[in-house]
């Protein structure tokens, strides 16, 4: 069950990472945190050094989730460690 579960979570991560890319660079702007206490959103005309840095972050983080969890699947990977 604890297999499962750590797949289902990384997928779950995964998946939303990827679609935060996906729609950033359809809308051409991505959250990225916050700039004290406003929002941070780099977008691709205003800042693109920082809009094309945290695109890559957000779509190597989601295809490093979803390829764990399909390893972990299968029994080549380790699974989360839950506690």
């Amino acid at each position: 069950m604890p297999r499962l579960a750590s797949v289902l979570v990384l997928l779950g991560a995964g998946a939303a990472l990827l679609w935060m890319a996906n729609s950033g660079m359809r809308d051409g702007e991505l959250r990225a945190g916050t700039s004290l206490f406003a929002p941070y959103r780099p977008t691709r005309a205003g800042n693109p050094l920082a809009f094309y840095f945290y695109l890559t972050l957000y779509l190597c983080g989601g295809l490093a989730a979803c390829v764990w969890a399909l390893l972990a699947l299968l029994g080549m990977a380790a699974p989360l460690r839950w506690r």
